[in-house]
């Protein structure tokens, strides 16, 4: 559920998660205040853990040890 941010008439903040599919708040939950949704720049979307790598992904057709593996066996059919 994402997080949006408000700002109170008096110019203070708050975040609350709301789906996406709800309405935007018309007033502050805590003080009645009339309150507008900010657009903010956040990450949005957030890495966590050690990295990526190659073999993380889903690879179309053989992979390049298959593929030497074969090329090697056709070329030795070859001869």
């Amino acid at each position: 559920m994402p997080t949006y941010v408000y700002r109170r008439e008096d110019g203070t903040k708050f975040e609350i998660k709301q789906s996406i599919s709800a309405d935007p708040l018309e007033t502050c939950p805590e003080t009645g205040q009339p309150v507008e949704r900010i657009i903010s720049g956040s990450a949005g979307l957030i890495f966590k853990g050690s990295g990526f790598y190659e073999t993380d992904y889903k690879r179309n057709g053989a992979s390049g040890a298959n593929k030497s593996t074969t090329n090697s066996s056709s070329n030795a059919s070859d001869e």
